[in-house]
């Protein structure tokens, strides 16, 4: 699938609550999933993706953004499945973030994925991954060393109680 363009509105006026209108440039975003793959109560599965707009490897949670026609439980199957070929017998929806309210409508589901069965993985062309499975521990150090930076994957981790 190609890369998604983005809708970006810029010098859009906007009333503020205060009666005051201001003019702003916001990103609209079809809305994205973040999936917390368990392999077990121990162990989840990270990824390790190159991030081009950063010029480096980062830790992460799989995650995407939801296509056109598209369920929020759909697009984490089918995300989970293209980063780390992973295939859930059981999703669920633990929560959502805004995680960049400042200028994008952007709304992250979190999902959790358990009873994982291992096939091939089916990333984007773009896509440069590495799945590598990690214990609350090893999730915990990564962060408190500040190797795992990505917020959308923070605010998961916590929500799930491994931070």
């Amino acid at each position: 699938m190609a890369r998604r363009k983005l809708d970006i509105r810029q010098n859009q006026p906007v009333k503020l609550p205060n009666g005051l209108t201001v003019r702003i440039t916001c990103i609209h975003h079809p809305g994205a999933v973040l999936i917390i793959p368990f392999l077990n109560k121990n162990t989840i599965v990270m990824i390790r993706q190159f991030r081009p707009a950063l010029k480096q490897y980062i830790y992460e949670l799989p995650a995407g953004t939801l296509d056109p026609h598209e369920s929020f439980s759909f697009c984490a199957r089918r995300e989970l499945l293209e980063e780390t070929g992973l295939k859930p017998r059981k999703i669920t929806r633990l929560g959502k973030i805004y995680p960049v309210p400042g200028y994008s409508t952007e709304i992250i589901h979190i999902f959790k994925a358990e009873g994982l069965t291992m096939t091939q993985a089916q990333p984007e062309e773009y896509e440069v991954i590495n799945s590598i499975p990690m214990t609350k521990q090893q999730v915990q150090k990564l962060f408190k060393t500040g190797k795992l930076m990505d917020a959308k994957s923070i605010c998961a981790l916590a929500h799930c109680g491994w931070l």
